[in-house]
């Protein structure tokens, strides 16, 4: 297969805007870390050990409204 990515790409565009999304989305998880089990499995460890601290009260969950104000004001 000869073909160059900017032929795919040119190919891809021409696709109706529901088939672009779908390859989009193939394209995306073909790269996904947690493809890998190992890499998955970690994640769920790690978000099982968040969960329980802030059920047992060790951290402090903070609301959308000001982690968003206080990041904007840090971009200013």
């Amino acid at each position: 297969m000869d073909i160059s990515i900017e032929q795919i790409a040119e190919a891809a565009l021409s696709l109706p805007s529901d088939a672009r999304a779908l390859l989009a989305d193939r394209l995306v998880e073909s790269l996904d870390p947690l493809a890998d089990p190992d890499v998955r499995s970690a994640w769920a460890a790690e978000a099982q050990r968040r969960l329980a601290d802030l059920r047992s009260g060790k951290i402090k969950a903070i609301p959308a409204h000001e982690v968003l104000a206080h990041v904007r004001s840090q971009s200013k």
